[in-house]
C-alpha cells in the first residue's frame, strides 16, 4: 500500500512538471510569434474626442432608404441577419470606419442588444474601428500571397507613404492594413483597394493582383492623381487568371469519351 501510495505521488509531480514544461514551451512560442491583428483597432472601445456615444449619428436619408431595402431581404422576425449588410453601409457613410454611435445606430434599427453588434463589429476584420485613408489598401496576408512576396509589397507600400501599418497619411488619403486570403490565390500577390473618396454612393472595393513593388507604387500614384486604375491582373502576359504567357491546355475541343456504354467497354 505505501510503495502503491508513493508510486501514485511520483506520478502526479511527473504529470504536473510535464505539463508545466508545455506551457513554458508555448508561452515562449507566443513571446516569438505573436498573433496577427488583421484589424485597424483592438477589440476595446475607448471614449474619444471624435468617436463617443454622444456624438449623434444616423443614416442619411439616401442610405436610409438603402437600409430599408436590405431589411426588407429577410423575414421581419429575422431583421437582424441584416446586421452585416447594415453595418457595412455604415462604414461606407462614414469615410471608412465605424463609430461607436454608429454601430449604436445600426442596433437600434435593428432591435438589437449593442453588444451583439459590437461582437460582429470586433470579429470582421473588414470593419474597421479608427480611422482610416481615403483608400484604404489592404495586403493579403496569407500563404500564397506570403509565398509570392506580399511582404515586400507592404513594406514597399509603408516605405513610399511614410506610414506604419493602420496609420494615414499626413492628406488623409492613404492607410494600409492587413487582410486574410481574399480568394485570387493564383494571380498572388495582391492587394484590395477600399475607395471611400466618394462615399457610400461611389464606394468601389477593388482587387490589384499580380503586383510587384514597383508595380504597387505605381497604382498608388495613380489612385493620388484621382484616377481609376483598372482593377485585376497588373501582369500584361496574363488574362483574367489564365496562366502567364497564354493558355496551354484546352486549346480545341476535348475527345469525345471512347464509349458511352460503359457494360460494352
Amino acid at each position: 500500500m505505501f510503495a502503491g501510495r508513493r508510486l501514485a505521488q511520483a506520478l502526479a509531480i511527473t504529470r504536473r512538471s510535464a505539463y508545466s514544461f508545455a506551457q513554458r514551451q508555448q508561452e515562449e512560442r507566443l513571446l516569438r510569434n505573436p498573433p496577427r491583428w488583421y484589424s485597424t483597432a483592438l477589440n476595446l472601445h475607448k471614449d474619444s474626442p471624435d468617436n463617443n456615444p454622444n456624438i449623434p449619428w444616423d443614416f442619411t436619408p439616401a442610405n436610409m432608404t438603402k437600409a430599408k431595402e436590405i431589411m426588407s431581404h429577410y423575414p421581419a422576425n429575422y431583421k437582424q441577419s441584416a446586421v452585416i449588410p447594415l453595418l457595412d453601409l455604415a462604414q461606407q457613410q462614414h469615410g471608412g470606419w465605424l463609430t461607436i454611435s454608429a454601430m449604436n445606430k445600426v442596433a437600434e434599427i435593428l432591435g438589437m442588444a449593442p453588444i451583439r453588434v459590437y461582437e460582429v463589429a470586433t470579429f470582421y476584420s473588414m470593419f474597421n474601428r479608427t480611422k482610416v485613408g481615403k483608400y484604404h489598401l489592404l495586403v493579403c496576408g496569407t500563404t500564397p500571397c506570403r509565398l509570392r512576396g506580399s511582404c515586400d509589397i507592404e513594406e514597399a507600400l509603408l516605405k513610399h507613404l511614410g506610414v506604419e501599418r493602420n496609420e494615414v497619411t499626413s492628406d488623409g488619403l492613404f492607410s494600409v492594413g492587413e487582410m486574410e486570403c481574399m480568394g485570387c490565390c493564383v494571380n498572388a500577390p495582391m492587394i484590395v483597394v477600399a475607395d471611400y473618396t466618394k462615399g457610400a454612393e461611389g464606394y468601389t472595393y477593388n482587387y490589384y493582383e499580380d503586383l510587384t513593388p514597383k508595380k504597387v507604387i505605381e497604382l498608388v500614384e495613380i489612385l493620388r492623381r484621382g484616377e481609376s486604375p483598372p482593377p485585376g491582373t497588373q501582369n500584361p502576359d496574363r488574362f483574367n487568371c489564365a496562366p502567364a504567357g497564354g493558355q496551354k491546355t484546352l486549346l480545341c475541343e476535348p475527345k469525345p469519351p471512347p464509349c458511352r456504354d460503359l457494360d460494352a467497354c
